[in-house]
């Protein structure tokens, strides 16, 4: 049962980062609203595709424009989405099943399951609230909320000691804490630069080609008084300047964990913090890679997908390098 629910909790995240995927695919294309209601698709478990289903689902809902393919889009990811918390419920009721046993964790089950509860009502309202842009962003840090912590899950069934310890690179947990919060920073401003629209309002490298000033002010500014987010509704100069601190905080996050990276390499013993924190260094030129490509190539959705993957897999890389520095050395 051990080594089962083990293959368990890895397909659970493989099925987790496919969710972000399709997640990240849904909004990227400008699906999220493809179905108006939740959790059906315009009074329906499944896209309408009979005449007489389309005519009563427009009729319905006169205000939006039924589009088959999106509307496809947005249910394909709430099936995954709904198969990965079933998942989940079944990780945790056989975890509380064996919770006598000191191998089966059962607080992380308890809080995956906890957690994509409030996913799903996130979800819930984003469609309800239209794509409210703070509730997308919320959303968007849910999914990768769940894979960090069915990525710990694992790694607490899997992970083994390192031999000997490595006292020098255990100094080093608060650093690689440090470096965790930068990254998160960026993965929300990300998160946010999606939920406003703002990728494309910031043309050119390094800095955006408009000639719009800077504005942290309006950066934060969160409406409230639109009945509809779809495409967005700050201004260009919100959307520039969001865009751009992305562009500086991206900056920030390559150079904390670049030197924290390398701070721990050089300091530690065991080749498995070291492998650790080269698959951080490896994840990062990868991310900086296709920020650059996204930007050269005008936001092709392909490249802009990879780049939301590619942030969820340096989330994962850094929870497993301040995992292995906090518990198993």
């Amino acid at each position: 049962m051990y080594k089962n629910y083990k293959n368990w909790v890895l397909a659970t995240g493989l099925l987790a980062l496919l969710v972000v995927g399709l997640g990240a695919y849904t909004r990227l294309s400008d699906a999220g609203l493809g179905c108006p209601d939740w959790p059906g698709c315009y009074g329906f478990l499944t896209v309408p595709k009979h005449e007489a289903d389309i005519a009563l689902a427009t009729q319905s809902y006169p205000d939006m424009m039924f589009e088959t393919a999106k509307a496809w889009k947005e249910m394909i990811h709430r099936y995954f989405a709904g198969a990965l918390g079933i998942l989940i419920l079944a990780l945790f009721v056989l975890a509380f099943i064996k919770r006598q046993s000191p191998t089966t964790p059962v607080k992380l089950p308890l809080a995956l399951l906890l957690l994509v509860v409030f996913q799903a009502a996130l979800g819930m309202w984003t469609v309800t609230m239209n794509l409210q842009p703070l509730i997308v962003m919320g959303h968007l840090l849910g999914g990768f909320s769940i894979l960090s912590l069915i990525t710990l899950l694992y790694l607490r069934l899997t992970a083994k000691p390192i031999v000997g310890g490595d006292s020098s690179a255990k100094r080093y947990f608060s650093l690689s804490i440090v470096a965790l919060v930068v990254l998160v920073i960026q993965i929300a401003l990300g998160g946010w630069l999606a939920a406003n629209y703002a990728a494309p309002h910031c043309n050119g490298l390094p800095l955006c080609s408009y000639a719009q000033p800077f504005s942290l002010s309006s950066v934060f500014q969160l409406p409230l008084e639109h009945s509809n987010y779809e495409f967005g509704v700050l201004s260009q100069q919100a959307r520039m300047s969001i865009h751009l601190l992305h562009r500086i905080w991206a900056l920030v996050t390559c150079i904390v964990l670049a030197l924290i990276m390398w701070r721990i390499y050089s300091q530690a013993t065991s080749n498995k913090i070291k492998h650790c924190t080269v698959s951080v260094l490896v994840a990062l030129l990868c991310q900086i890679s296709l920020g650059l490509a996204v930007v050269h190539w005008h936001f092709p959705l392909g490249v802009a997908l990879a780049h939301n993957l590619m942030a969820a897999i340096l989330l994962l890389t850094m929870v497993r390098l301040c995992y292995y520095l906090k518990v198993r050395t």
